[in-house]
């Protein structure tokens, strides 16, 4: 392989870009990235930027010398506009064209908007610092959407003496990933301390003064935030030839056209250890699908191995920790396991089929939590697991 180039400054891409030099490839290196900066992490945008704890370059994944050691040929600033897979070419959009014997895509997600001028987003350093300058005492945000990013961002504004409001269509905040019971517990910890939380309601745009709901009313503010989820960055490989369907389509081995690969929030991949395709947006799986893919890329193809992780995700809200392990969504059933919710201090286990899929914890040592890992690795069957914890606890 004579030229590899990695589509995506983000956290998956740099794991790719490391990755193959780690293995030992020593050709050209190309990483392209649509933002001027250099690749950062994005999990602190809602957290700790936001609150103001940290300042910008703490979020830098690696320094400038350690960028220097890899020999890229760095496009930052410069988006990729299209893919020809037969001249294995990617287009940039200014106007130059990189060839390649290997590509991975890691071109990330976009925030999901809402009709109207003037609402935030949160995807980007520059999303987060805009709306830390505009929070404070007084300030009136409205939050549209109460799942992770927008329950943390909330959590953040009520710290900073923000007047909050999260708007969410579906009865329970994140029911549809964790359950009602864990849904309703983290409502009440922003009800709790005065953040107004109003559920199944729909906003349907932005207005000068706040937003609008469906029934006609307007829900004032001095800053909105829109946090209704995200969409895959795949529009400029419409006409490659490329599957696409909400990501961009992958084998087990992250593949998706000969020696394409794609890593990270856009790729949806089939994961043979839940049996189902997935596309994950979580930190951790970010940075390991982006060395499977690299691994997968630079290995004869019989000895490449698949994709088969468990995911992981944590959250900070308030001062609750949330940690979960495995594929909690269309789950069949929830139950505690250990402690207990009234506290937000216990560990929830997922069941699909009769299989044991996922674990959650709030409060909870990372030990407590850890332990369950295993059983969603084996497919543990869930009514005796589950039986056993219970009798034990």
């Amino acid at each position: 392989m004579n030229r590899i180039v990695v589509v995506g400054a983000s956290a998956a891409g740099l794991a790719a870009a490391e990755t193959v030099r780690r293995e030992g490839y020593t050709g050209p290196l190309t990483l392209v990235g649509d933002e001027p900066l250099a690749p950062y992490d994005r999990p602190p945008l809602s957290k700790q930027l936001l609150s103001g704890e940290w300042q910008p370059e703490r979020l830098e994944l690696r320094t400038a010398a350690d960028l220097a050691a890899l020999g890229l040929d760095l496009r930052l600033g410069v988006r990729a506009t299209g893919l020809e897979l037969t001249g294995r070419t990617v287009r940039l959009a200014d106007g130059s064209a990189v060839p390649y014997d290997g590509l991975i895509l890691a071109t990330g997600v976009r925030p999901r908007r809402l009709p109207g001028e003037g609402a935030h987003v949160l995807r980007t350093l520059d999303d987060a610092l805009t709306l830390r300058d505009r929070l404070g005492p007084g300030r009136r945000l409205v939050v549209v959407g109460a799942g992770f990013l927008g329950a943390e961002a909330a959590a953040v504004a009520w710290r900073l003496g923000a007047e909050v409001t999260v708007l969410e269509p579906a009865a329970v905040p994140l029911a549809h990933a964790v359950g009602a019971e864990v849904g309703q517990m983290l409502s009440r910890a922003h009800l709790e301390r005065g953040v107004r939380l109003r559920c199944g309601v729909t906003v349907t745009e932005v207005t000068e003064d706040g937003v609008r709901l469906a029934s006609g009313e307007v829900v004032e503010a001095d800053e909105v935030l829109v946090a209704i989820g995200s969409l895959p960055n795949t529009e400029w490989l419409d006409g490659s030839g490329l599957a696409v369907g909400d990501g961009v389509i992958c084998d087990e081995y992250c593949e998706a056209a000969r020696n394409v690969y794609a890593a990270g929030d856009v790729a949806r991949w089939y994961n043979p250890l839940f049996g189902t395709s997935m596309r994950i947006e979580h930190r951790t799986n970010a940075a390991e699908q982006g060395m499977a893919a690299a691994r997968n890329l630079l290995a004869p193809e019989e000895a490449r191995k698949p994709f088969a992780p468990v995911p992981y995700f944590w959250s900070d809200q308030y001062d609750m920790k949330v940690q979960a392990y495995g594929f909690l969504r269309g789950h069949d059933e929830v139950a505690v396991v250990e402690g207990d919710l009234a506290a937000r201090r216990f560990v929830a286990v997922y069941r699909a089929g009769d299989r044991v899929s996922g674990a959650l914890a709030v409060g909870m040592p990372p030990k407590a939590i850890r332990r369950w890992r295993q059983s969603i690795v084996t497919g543990a069957a869930w009514s005796a697991t589950v039986r056993s914890a219970q009798q034990s606890a």
